[in-house]
This record gives C-alpha cells, sequence and structure tokens, in this order.
C-alpha cells in the first residue's frame, strides 16, 4: 500500500507542468498530512521543484 506522502508526490511530480495545479494539489497535501511526512515533503519539494516554483514553495512551508 502506498503512504499518503507517496501518494502526494507522485501527484506533485505529475501536476508540475502547471503552476495553479501544482499550487492546489501542495496546499491540499500539506493539509492532509501530519509531522514528519509535511517536513519530508518539504525537502523532497525543494529538491526537485525549487528552480520553477520556489515562490509557491516559500508561501506554502512557512
Amino acid at each position: 500500500m502506498t503512504s499518503m506522502l507517496e501518494y502526494f508526490k507522485m501527484i506533485l511530480s505529475k501536476v508540475s507542468f502547471d503552476r495553479a495545479l501544482f499550487e492546489k494539489e501542495l496546499g491540499k497535501a500539506v493539509s492532509r498530512l501530519v509531522g514528519p511526512d509535511i517536513l519530508e515533503l518539504k525537502r523532497w519539494c525543494y529538491q526537485n521543484f525549487a528552480v520553477r516554483y520556489r515562490l509557491i514553495l516559500d508561501r506554502t512551508f512557512v
């Protein structure tokens, strides 16, 4: 079974072509994950999407 964290990573990868979709799905992920999973998602997002979506990431992971 896939964890919620892995599920959201997959979704974010698939929608990363569209800024609005990426931001919407990132917001969903942050609202549904807890504790260490949010920290792991943050690390993963910055590692994979910081060049393209740094402002969205900075705004989401305050």
